[in-house]
């Protein structure tokens, strides 16, 4: 039951990699256990936005990231937007790209 993870494009890719370690490390763990055991990992991992776009919840201790994420046929999944939350709430422009970028690769 592997599923393959792939990004947008490279920026994308690019601002995660640049996340601060901790955060990153966390993204990667997540990711690792995506590819084997599936998208849907449930809180505190991942959690659905509806429309089936969903987030990465990677915490560290320099704080928290997320990368929004949704699935493709063939076990894809593809990590659409990524950002450092300074807030308690996800942020309407944030959600807006991933939201776009969704429509994007499923037309």
């Amino acid at each position: 039951m592997n599923y393959q993870l792939e990004f947008f494009n490279s920026k994308v890719q690019a601002s995660i990699e640049a996340w601060p370690s901790g955060i990153n490390a966390s993204f990667v763990r997540i990711a690792k256990q995506m590819m084997t055991s599936g998208p849907n990992l449930g809180m505190p991992y991942t959690r659905p936005f509806g429309d089936g776009l969903f987030e990465i919840r990677a915490k560290g201790a320099e704080g928290n990231g997320r990368a929004f994420f949704c699935c493709m046929v063939g076990r894809r999944v593809v990590i659409l937007h990524g950002f450092i939350k300074k807030t308690q709430a996800t942020p309407t422009k944030e959600l807006e790209i991933a939201r776009q970028r969704q429509k994007e690769i499923q037309t």
